[in-house]
């Protein structure tokens, strides 16, 4: 029997600005990356007729940009009207009980389902292993979800078993009383020991996925940062978050010229490893539980390959 499906649609335009030219798929891939889009997904709806170039519908997925191309490209998916998968995918839970579960996400994990990804996500593995979750959001794909980390962002995460902790925890995270703390490798050297990005953050006017700084349509954003460690070309620093916009660090430190180390999105230099994504893991969460009242905190450490890169660092650095 055939699965009943629902359609849904959006339309998203980018403008090329780079002078080396660029093949249409990958350079889709690389924008639409933070929506969890595949880049098997892109090439499909390129070969359906779903993105023009200059107007123009283009189905070669290898067709080459150049600088003051205008694309467009209609996201078209089927989600299943069925409850959300249950799958057996591997969670680090560093704490549980009966109100909340405290995660390290991996990194490349999706927190929860969305177009072109609905079955290999956080939530579904929560499904698998967990028998309650809240319900309370709005947007029933996220059961149990407080806040979210990007895809390629690592670290700690709370998660809500039940309605009253989800709005316990909800309301923390609104009033600022949930500390998170990060740590960020970023490019260059910072003269400031510490210091405050106060600047507004909004949607980008021209590539609709990304966040900018801008007075204009701009919500308060304001992160604390303190340096850590200083190599020759970089900077360790930690970044404590006073509001929680949508890629709040990476688009404050590109602001400040000091964009996150192979950061896909926001960083002017080289991509080195796409599978990898930004060096930025959520270290460290403190807040109030939501039934014992108790302020709990934890830590995480940093994932391998963010250690490793910091060992090849401090070798360079002392050389």
């Amino acid at each position: 029997m055939q699965q009943q499906v629902k359609q849904q649609e959006n339309q998203f335009s980018f403008e090329y600005q780079e002078q080396t030219a660029i093949r249409l798929d990958k350079f889709l891939a690389l924008q639409l990356q933070d929506q969890n889009y595949s880049r098997t997904f892109i090439t499909n709806l390129i070969k359906q007729g779903q993105v023009t170039v200059n107007d123009k519908v283009v189905v070669k997925t290898n067709q080459l940009l150049k600088t003051g191309d205008l694309i467009i490209i209609n996201i078209i998916v089927s989600k299943p009207k069925d409850d959300l998968i249950a799958k057996p995918i591997d969670i680090n839970i560093i704490y549980e009980d009966d109100d909340i579960i405290v995660i390290n996400k991996a990194n490349n994990l999706v927190v929860h389902p969305g177009a072109g990804n609905f079955d290999n996500t956080l939530v579904n593995g929560l499904l698998f292993n967990m028998k309650q979750l809240s319900s309370t959001n709005q947007d029933d794909t996220r059961p149990g979800i407080v806040h979210r980390l990007d895809k390629q962002t690592t670290g700690l995460l709370i998660v809500a078993k039940n309605n009253q902790s989800h709005h316990f925890l909800a309301q923390q995270l609104k009033d600022h009383k949930i500390i998170r703390e990060y740590l960020a490798l970023v490019h260059g050297k910072i003269k400031a020991q510490s210091g405050t990005i106060d600047a507004p953050i909004a949607r980008d006017k021209v590539h609709r996925l990304k966040m900018t700084v801008s007075e204009a349509n701009a919500k308060v954003a304001i992160t604390h940062f303190k340096v850590v460690e200083t190599f020759n070309s970089y900077t360790l620093v930690s970044c404590q978050l006073e509001t929680g916009r949508t890629h709040q660090i990476r688009v404050h430190f590109q602001w400040i010229n000091h964009p996150v180390v192979n950061d896909p999105t926001y960083s002017k230099f080289r991509v080195e490893d796409s599978n990898l994504g930004q060096y930025l893991h959520a270290y460290k969460i403190t807040f109030k539980h939501p039934s014992t009242k108790e302020i709990m905190t934890f830590t995480a450490d940093l994932p391998d390959f963010f250690q490793n890169r910091l060992k090849l660092l401090r070798k360079e650095t002392n050389n």
